[in-house]
Formats: C-alpha cells, sequence, structure tokens
C-alpha cells in the first residue's frame, strides 16, 4: 500500500509541476527570485543527495555479496559459477534487447524536436569520457585506465565508478579467500554499511514526489509544456524492450532448456503481482522463494543459494532500462554515441546492475554513474523523472521474472525435474 501511495505522490506531483512550471515560466519571481531559480536549487539538492549514496552504495553491495557468499559456507564453485554464467547471460540479453529498441526507434531524436537540451559543463568533467571524435581504441584506453585507478581515494573523491566498482569485486573475492573470524567481522561490517545506506536511500527516496516535482517544474519552465510529451516515446521504447525480453527472449531460453514457458509463468504470478505492486525485488523476495520451491519444484539448496543471490546481482529488467535510459537521454543532448560509447554502456549497465541494491527506483543511482561516465550532466535524469515510477514497476517484474527463469534452469541442468514440457 505504501508503495501504491508513492506512486499516486509522483503522479500528483508531476501533474502539479506541468501546471506550475507552465504558469511560471522562467521569468515569475516572487521576492525578486525566479521561480526558476528556486526549482533549479531544490531540484539539484535532491540529485546531490542521490549521488552522495552512490559510492558508498555501490561498494559495500558488492563486497558484502561477495562476502556473505564465503560467510555462508556457500562458494563459486561448480554451482556459483554457474549461476553466476546465468546472471550474466540473461543480463546481456536484456541489455542488447534495449540497445537494439534504442538504435531502431530512436526516441531520443524524437523528443529532440520538441526541446533542445544543450550540453552542462558538468560533462566535462575529469572523471567523464569525452563524447567528442575519440576512436574506438582510445574509448577502451581510457576504459581500462578508470578500470585500475592507482589511487583507490582519489578514484572515489573523483566518482570514477569503473575504478571503484573493479576495487570493490577485487576486495570481495579476496575477502572469500580469507579463513576465521577476521573475515566475518569484515563482512558484518560491509553488510551493516549496506544496509544502512539502503535505509539512507529509502530516506531519500521518500523526497522523491518533492524532487520529481522541482526537476520536472523546471523543465517545463525553461522548455515549455510541448517538452512532456518527447517522454512519451521514451516509456514506449522502454517498456516494448521490457515486454521482449519478458515474453519472447526469456521463453525462448526456458524452452531451450526443455522448460514450459507458460508453467513456470502460471507458477510465479503471485510473484510477479507482487513486483510490479511493490517495484521492490528484496520485498518481494519471501512470496519469489514460496513460488519457486513450491510451485515450480526446485529444491531448497538451489533456491535459498539462486534466488537471493539473483535479487541483488540479477537486475536484468534494471540493466535494460538503464540503458535504454541513458541512451535516450544521450540522443536528446545530442551526443554522438559511437559503438565505443555504446560499448561503455553495456558494460556499466551489466556491472551497476549487479550492485545496485533491490529497491524501488535504485536505478538513478546506477543510471547517474552511467551518465557522468558518457559525459552527459547528472541532471538529465529529469528527462525521464515523469515515466521513471510506471517503468520501476515494470522493471521490477523483469528483475523477478529473470531471477526465477535462472533458477529454474540451474535446477534443471542439475539434475532436477522442474516444469518439464514432458511432465
Amino acid at each position: 500500500m505504501k508503495k501504491s501511495s508513492m506512486l499516486w505522490k509522483v503522479l500528483i506531483a508531476i501533474a502539479l509541476a506541468i501546471i506550475v512550471g507552465h504558469l511560471t515560466g522562467k521569468t515569475a519571481t516572487i521576492f525578486n527570485i525566479t521561480f526558476y531559480q528556486i526549482f533549479d536549487l531544490l531540484g539539484q539538492l535532491f540529485l546531490n543527495a542521490l549521488t552522495l549514496l552512490v559510492v558508498p552504495l555501490i561498494a559495500s553491495s558488492i563486497i558484502s555479496g561477495l562476502g556473505q557468499v564465503s560467510s555462508q559456507g556457500q562458494s563459486f564453485g561448480k554451482l556459483g559459477l554457474k549461476t553466476f554464467s546465468f546472471y550474466v547471460l540473461t543480463i546481456l540479453l536484456a541489455i542488447l534487447v534495449g540497445v537494439l529498441a534504442v538504435n531502431l526507434i530512436k526516441p531520443g531524436l524524437l523528443h529532440a524536436h520538441a526541446v533542445s537540451m544543450p550540453p552542462s559543463p558538468a560533462s566535462s568533467s575529469p572523471t567523464s569520457l569525452s563524447p567528442t571524435s575519440l576512436n574506438h581504441v582510445d574509448v577502451v584506453s581510457q576504459i581500462l585506465l578508470k578500470l585500475i585507478p592507482p589511487n583507490i581515494f582519489e578514484t572515489a573523491s573523483q566518482g570514477n565508478m569503473l575504478g571503484i566498482i573493479f576495487f570493490s569485486f577485487l576486495f570481495g573475492i579476496a575477502l572469500m579467500k580469507v579463513d576465521g573470524p577476521l573475515a566475518q567481522k569484515l563482512t558484518n561490517f560491509w553488510k551493516g554499511l549496506f544496509h544502512t545506506l539502503m535505509q539512507m536511500t529509502h530516506l531519500v527516496m521518500k523526497a522523491m514526489p518533492f524532487g520529481v516535482f522541482f526537476l520536472v517544474a523546471k523543465a517545463i519552465a525553461s522548455q515549455g509544456i510541448g517538452s512532456i510529451g518527447g517522454v512519451l516515446y521514451f516509456f514506449l521504447t522502454a517498456l516494448l524492450a521490457l515486454v521482449v525480453f519478458c515474453f519472447l527472449v526469456l521463453p525462448l531460453l526456458l524452452k531451450v532448456f526443455g522448460i514450459n514457458p507458460w508453467r513456470h509463468i502460471q507458477a510465479i504470478t503471485p510473484a510477479l503481482i507482487t513486483a510490479f505492486s511493490t517495484s521492490s525485488s528484496a520485498a518481494t523476495l519471501p512470496i519469489t522463494m514460496d513460488c519457486v520451491e513450491k510451485k515450480a519444484g526446485v529444491s531448497n539448496r538451489i533456491c535459498s543459494f539462486v534466488v537471493p543471490l539473483g535479487t541483488s546481482m540479477n537486475m536484468a529488467g534494471s540493466a535494460l532500462y538503464e540503458c535504454v535510459a541513458a541512451l535516450f537521454i544521450a540522443q536528446v543532448y545530442g551526443v554522438d554515441m559511437t559503438l565505443g560509447h555504446q560499448i561503455l554502456v553495456v558494460i556499466l549497465a551489466l556491472i551497476t546492475s549487479m550492485g545496485v541494491a533491490g529497491i524501488p527506483s535504485a536505478s538513478l543511482v546506477a543510471l547517474i554513474i552511467i551518465l557522468n561516465a558518457i559525459g552527459i550532466p547528472a541532471e538529465g535524469i529529469m528527462l525521464i523523472l515523469p515515466v521513471d515510477r510506471l517503468l520501476d514497476m515494470c522493471r521490477t517484474t523483469a528483475n523477478v521474472f529473470s531471477d526465477t527463469t535462472c533458477a529454474v534452469i540451474i535446477a534443471h541442468t542439475e539434475g532436477e525435474y522442474v516444469l518439464s514440457n514432458t511432465q
């Protein structure tokens, strides 16, 4: 009910922002201060609050996730390697569907007819890749140099998330190899930090209606009410990509492994409905596990390992959304996304989707990372905020569908008779 209430608050905030932004424009003032300046300041504060959590949230999520696998007595042996491989496969398939949809439909170019947005000076940040005339070798070189930085503290201060993610993975893998109470203490520390930051994210998200109001009002005040129509192309593109992934790609993947897609959908329907209504794969986890074990017939040994890990690492729907959103915003800004830059978006969408908490609108944090990396200011997310909440419900459903698909496929490959076509 609370998540449904938040959806209505965001929709009301958008409606009010459109009206207020249209009435005030860029010139209306109060106490010699323009409303546009107020919208700009308060909207930027909301973005800053999101960005503030990026570095510690991603680092603690990756390290605690890997450390927890070790502390539970599990290891990335045969089952772990198989699970991780399926996660990567489904996420890559989702991202490729998103890239294909954006390149075919080009929603940002359709949007650009109604609004012209000049690049922000933030795009020249030293931690971002310049979108100007770099060849593929230059782009790859910059990616590798940012992936392995010389100073982790300087990297964190500059917001170079590629370096942070690489260091976190390296730290987490090393932590898995440490035995004894010291490893447990470190794991508990990072786990506690991660859960604390999740609570901080929840607090920031409570201010989302206000943040959405100020950002949308700023956009309407500066660009006119016609700019809101352009986001419809983005919404339809992202929705189409999610539908194709859920009802074509994943069923085909199940079919390849001899699993009946229709019986699988019937088994996990309660989890899908819960995911859609809550916009949280973490909140849906108990119902997801119940459906996978009791209705899909997956053993507790596999379900207790694959499904919880997938809640934090297998965000296929979120990765698809991040990719579509980043490329859409780049198109609106007029950034020439070369093959090298699109590969960078794919890599970042893959990595960040594995490190973002399974809570409502957490993908906005990952999207900021991707925008910064391709030289686009974080305020570009205001272009998608009017429909983000609705698409959040859809991509969370895709996340849960992908988690359950991986679980039944892995169970099938482990010799369990799960939802077989011949059953």
